[in-house]
């Protein structure tokens, strides 16, 4: 999936098989085999951020407008509640009312990811099973961390075990109906030579449209066209990622014409020298 702590699988037949399970039966969720259940993940996604209000509640008339900017963008879908959503500081009904709000907004062509992990395996099936049902199509599943002397391998391959039956990864699955997706704007090009099929890229939730220019270069070959767009991507991403992170990513956004508002405390918004030197990036590498 698009960050190796990270899983996907189709939630409903997941959640069809769930529902069928007889009462006491083993309840873990397996995405169901056969070309029925295939999903296309070519192109790319945002992972949102969650707005919020100046008294640091989930403001939906923002979410839902930023909805509305980002409809003219031709994503292949959008990704809700991952780290830039800043999902461990909502409480689980803000998270499915997330989902709610984003899917009646998307159309129905359009994919929807959902971050639905948990630190228990138990709640992760629940959860999971909770966001199929408010409209999510695919699930995000985060690796536990929070008692981590104790997540072995043998923990963890049990926990996915549970939740989505998977499988290993890419190098076991090559000749199968498998794909991958970048995590980030940064290596987006060198990916997609690798044969990638799109990417989850933070930078998307402000530069959206280059970025699936950058995608359509590449599936037209187009390399040098990609090459010079793919370097005008690299510093803003670095800023809006490892450098000010969501607080950094949220004011690029406001400069953009989106809604990007304050973080959720304890994250802390930029001081005034850090969104100069936020502004800088963007500027220099043309954007502003």
């Amino acid at each position: 999936m698009a960050l190796s702590t990270r899983f996907a699988s189709p939630l409903r037949p997941a959640l069809a098989a769930l529902r069928r399970a007889a009462p006491g039966q083993h309840r873990g969720l397996t995405a169901l085999p056969g070309p029925g259940h295939t999903l296309d993940l070519r192109g790319i996604f945002p992972p949102l951020a969650t707005p919020f209000s100046p008294t640091q509640e989930v403001d939906y008339a923002q979410l839902e407008g930023n909805l509305c900017r980002y409809a003219s963008i031709p994503f292949r879908g959008l990704v809700v509640l991952g780290s830039n959503g800043e999902y461990p500081y909502l409480a689980p009904h803000e998270r499915l009312e997330v989902v709610r709000c984003v899917r009646r907004a998307l159309p129905r062509d359009r994919l929807l990811l959902a971050g639905s992990g948990c630190e228990s395996t138990q709640a992760t099936i629940e959860m999971t099973v909770s966001m199929a049902e408010a409209g999510a199509d695919v699930a995000l599943v985060v690796t536990p961390c929070y008692y981590r002397g104790a997540m072995t391998s043998a923990a963890l391959i049990q926990h996915y075990t549970e939740i989505t039956r998977m499988g290993l990864m890419v190098h076991k699955t090559r000749q199968e109906d498998f794909q991958v997706l970048a995590g980030s704007a940064s290596f987006l090009l060198a990916s997609y030579a690798l044969g990638a099929s799109g990417g989850v890229c933070a930078l998307a939730n402000v530069l959206g449209a280059p970025l699936c220019q950058l995608d359509c270069l590449c599936r037209e070959g187009r390399w040098q066209e990609a090459r010079d767009l793919q370097h005008r991507l690299i510093e803003p991403n670095m800023a809006v990622t490892r450098r000010f992170g969501i607080p950094g990513l949220k004011k690029a956004m406001e400069w953009f014409g989106y809604y990007g508002g304050p973080c959720r405390a304890p994250l802390a918004p930029l001081s005034p020298p850090q969104v100069e030197e936020l502004r800088g990036t963007f500027s220099t590498n043309g954007w502003l």
